[in-house]
C-alpha cells in the first residue's frame, strides 16, 4: 500500500538536474545572506526544544537565529524536524520559530483538546504571544499548509507574507488520496498499522510503499534518524496513538471550505512553491492559490519534487522566502 492508504509505509543535497530543472535551466543562485549553518541532527534538534505550559498542553517548541520572526507549520505526520534545514539557512535573516501541532511530534496534547485545524491556530497564537512575537513570516507545507491560511484569516494583522508548498486548498481538502488514511482513523488503526512497520524496517519505510516512495523525491529518503525523529512520539503510548488517529481525523470534512471568498480580500503577500512530482494534492491547486490571491507573486514548479521536498532541498525553499521577504 501506500501514502493513499499510509498504511504500508536526512537530509540530502537536491540533483543538479533537479535545480537546473526548477530553475529553467539556469543554475539556482541562492541570495548571499542565507547562512551556510549546519542544519541539527536529532540530537541537536532534542536539545533545542523546549515546551510551552498553556492550556492546549505542553507546546513543543524550538527557534534559531535573530531578527523578525518566521514561523514554519510542518507536514502530516512529521514534525518541526522537517524545517531544520531551512531554518539553518534562514537564522541569519530571521528568528526562525516552529511548534509541532497539536496530535503531531512531541508536543504533550492536555486532555479533551481538540487537535483540528481551527484549534491549530489558536494554539500558534498563544505561541506567538508567548515568546512576545507580534507579526510574522508564514512559511508552510501539507496540512501545515492549511492551518497557515485559516491563521491569516483570523488573525491577518500577524502574517506579513506567506510562502506555501505543497498544501491543501478549498477545492482539494482534504483530497482524495488521504480519505483511506482518515477511514482507517475512525476505525482506530492508522497509527498502530502504520508507524511501527516502518519504524522497525527503515528500508521499508524508504521503499515504494513506504513513506519515503510515497512523498520524498529520492530514495534514500528519509533517514533512519528522521524516521526515528517523526514516528516515535506518534506511537510511543495508547493514547498518542488516538491522538494521532485524531489528527487525522479532523481533515474531514474539509477544514477550508468557505474560505476562498477571505482569501480574494488578503492583501498579504503570498509566493506558492510547487512540486510537481507530488500525487497526493492535486496539480492544479498552485494556480488556483495564485489566481486566488490578490497580492500572489506567482509560482514556482520544482519538477519532480515529491510533498515534503522542503526536508531534502532546503537551500531552494530558503532561497525562495528570501526573496519573497525581501519584496515585502
Amino acid at each position: 500500500m501506500n501514502r493513499r492508504t499510509f498504511l504500508g509505509f536526512g537530509l540530502g543535497a537536491a540533483g543538479t538536474g533537479l535545480l537546473a530543472a526548477c530553475a529553467g535551466g539556469a543554475p539556482v543562485r541562492a541570495p548571499a545572506s542565507l547562512s551556510t549553518a549546519k542544519a541539527w541532527d536529532a540530537a541537536g534538534f532534542h536539545a533545542a526544544r523546549r515546551y510551552l505550559p498553556s492550556a492546549f498542553g505542553e507546546i513543543a517548541v524550538v527557534e534559531r537565529g535573530r531578527g523578525p520572526a518566521a514561523l514554519f507549520l510542518h507536514g502530516f505526520p512529521l514534525n518541526s524536524f522537517q524545517w531544520r534545514g531551512v531554518m539553518a539557512a534562514l537564522e541569519g535573516e530571521r528568528r526562525c520559530i516552529a511548534a509541532d501541532f497539536l496530535g503531531l511530534g512531541y508536543t504533550r496534547v492536555a486532555d479533551g483538546q481538540s487537535v483540528a485545524p481551527a484549534a491549530q491556530v489558536e494554539m500558534l497564537a498563544f505561541v506567538l504571544d508567548t515568546l512576545g512575537v507580534d507579526s510574522v513570516d508564514l512559511v508552510a507545507n501539507d496540512s501545515g499548509g492549511a492551518v497557515a491560511q485559516l491563521f491569516l484569516l483570523k488573525y491577518p494583522q500577524r502574517v506579513r507574507s506567506l510562502l506555501l508548498t505543497n498544501c491543501d486548498v478549498e477545492p482539494d481538502s482534504p483530497p482524495p488520496a488521504l480519505m483511506p488514511v482518515i477511514e482507517a482513523a475512525r476505525r482506530g488503526r492508522f497509527a498502530e498499522d502504520t508507524f511501527p512497520p516502518q519504524l522497525a524496517d527503515k528500508n521499508f519505510a524508504r521503499s515504494a510503499k513506504g513513506i519515503g516512495g510515497q512523498c520524498y523525491t529520492y530514495r534514500y529518503q528519509p533517514s533512519d534518524e528522521a524516521i526515528d525523529t517523526y514516528f516515535t512520539p506518534l506511537v510511543e503510548s495508547a493514547r498518542r496513538k488516538r491522538l494521532t488517529d485524531a489528527y487525522a481525523l479532523a481533515l474531514d470534512p474539509n477544514p477550508l471550505a468557505g474560505i476562498e471568498a477571505g482569501l480574494r480580500r488578503s492583501r498579504v503577500p503570498v509566493r506558492v512553491v510547487w512540486g510537481t512530482g507530488d500525487d497526493i494534492f492535486s496539480p492544479a491547486s498552485p494556480d488556483y492559490l495564485d489566481r486566488v490571491f490578490p497580492n500572489s507573486r506567482g509560482v514556482r514548479r520544482v519538477e519532480g519534487a515529491k510533498l515534503f521536498y522542503p526536508e531534502e532541498f532546503p537551500q531552494l525553499v530558503a532561497e525562495e522566502a528570501s526573496r519573497l521577504w525581501e519584496s515585502v
